[in-house]
């Protein structure tokens, strides 16, 4: 289907930081198509919604989302395309349900909206396609996805099913965009795949396996300060790997590592493929090698079977771990995945409950861990001024955290600067540039 031609696109993009690449990605190739950024949906004759299908919760807010654009269409010339997961998973639903959208395109078809806008060709491909530019101008900070897909099929996971198996990009590309966002001045990159530290891709006659590619991205990054990588699984995390973090400079000691559950008897439901001890055994192996290393993870509760022993097994590792921040959430069924089908279903009440005592216990030891940094004294990427007093600047540490601090004079985003905490404004830092 070829479609009009468009002037102006606005996108709404959920859900993962791979979705926020591939949007990056898809507006850079609208614009190299001639079609412009409108100020806001309700000014644009193209409307493209890059969609999550992780949580039912993600799914109800794009249906509510098609309701707003559905009534603007009543009176406004609107092409309205849903992309990403949940294009993927609930194709013909959307077309049936929701006459309004005038395309649904699926995870691996993103590269054809540009064309499609612009009334080019409508080719399709039948594989997941790396390009070549993510990097949305202007930023100090870029994604640079690695690798797509998962071949885990963990059994609550909806995202082997709408991106597909593990596919890795080659080196040479990566390199290559490594290298021109160094160029353009970007001094934090992180790589980036559903399972990122599952990397695997032959060329010229070698195998690169992901410590090999984050070696080789360091050493040519000669001017990137930070290199992170996201999510990387548990089961993947090698000993080379922690021996490269512990001995380069530009990976900084901070870790987003999934944990899901601290019960053996969950994880092994869930398909997780590593247990409560090889998971501790992990983080005290990382720890011993890099003792300023920081983490913060992924907890479920509530997964079918969940006693409350189970429950206080995740707790308890949580405890142990002392994780600076999590992202928790209760268990919500996919369909589509076996958790669906399985027996001893916990009610939303009790699930809901746990979540609270979680949320709980994770915000007393976030505020234990940021109050005792408030005497530190940090390196900072300057992000940009704040936005509630325009004197102060903004700033990420090694450790992704936030800081608000007064400059001595003005500072450009991407100066690397040093701070001194001295308390905490909800949950930023205040500091005093040293």
């Amino acid at each position: 289907m070829i479609d009009k031609k468009h002037n102006a696109y606005w996108i709404e993009t959920y859900g993962c930081q791979m979705n926020i690449a591939e949007s990056n990605a898809l507006e850079l190739s609208l614009i190299e198509h001639g079609i412009s950024k409108a100020k806001r949906g309700e000014e644009a004759d193209c409307v493209i919604i890059n969609t999550c299908s992780v949580r039912k919760t993600a799914e109800n807010r794009i249906w509510g989302r098609i309701g707003f654009y559905k009534h603007l269409k009543e009176d406004h010339d609107l092409t309205l395309i849903i992309t990403g997961c949940m294009a993927e998973r609930l194709h013909d639903e959307i077309i049936e349900m929701a006459p309004a959208v005038d395309h649904v395109i699926g995870t691996n078809d993103k590269y054809r909206i540009a064309a499609i806008l612009s009334g080019a060709s409508d080719e399709r491909k039948e594989e997941y396609t790396f390009t070549h530019n993510y990097h949305k101008m202007g930023d100090i900070s870029s994604f640079v996805p690695i690798m797509n897909g998962c071949n885990n099929f963990c059994s609550y996971c909806i995202v082997p099913y709408v991106r597909g198996r593990e596919i890795s990009r080659s080196v040479t590309s990566i390199i290559e965009e490594v290298k021109r966002l160094e160029d353009l001045g970007v001094k934090e990159i992180t790589l980036l795949g559903q399972n990122v530290n599952s990397y695997n891709y032959t060329e010229n006659g070698i195998l690169y396996q992901f410590p090999d590619i984050l070696d080789k991205v360091v050493r040519e990054a000669t001017q990137v300060k930070w290199i992170r990588f996201e999510s990387p699984h548990p089961k993947d995390f090698s000993p080379d790997l922690i021996s490269l973090i512990a001995k380069e400079e530009k990976l900084p000691h901070h870790l987003h590592i999934p944990l899901q559950s601290g019960s053996t008897k969950i994880l092994t439901a869930m398909r997780r493929k590593y247990t409560r001890d090889s998971f501790l055994a992990l983080i005290s192996d990382i720890t011993r090698a890099i003792p300023d290393m920081t983490y913060t993870t992924d907890v479920m509760v509530g997964f079918p079977g969940e006693t409350e022993d189970d429950f206080n097994e995740t707790l308890s590792v949580i405890n142990e771990v002392k994780f600076i921040e999590a992202f928790m959430y209760y268990f919500n069924p996919r369909e589509g995945t076996k958790a669906v089908e399985m027996s001893h279903q916990v009610p939303i009440a009790i699930r809901m409950e746990r979540l609270n005592r979680l949320i709980e216990n994770q915000r007393a030891l976030t505020k234990e861990h940021k109050l005792k940094r408030c005497n530190d004294t940090v390196e900072l990427l300057v992000e940009g001024k704040a936005k509630k007093n325009k004197e102060h600047y903004l700033g990420r540490s090694e450790h992704n955290e936030m800081i608000v601090f007064e400059p001595k004079k003005p500072l450009q985003n991407g100066e690397v600067v040093t701070v001194a905490l001295s308390g905490l404004v909800g949950n930023t830092y205040k500091g005093t540039l040293i």
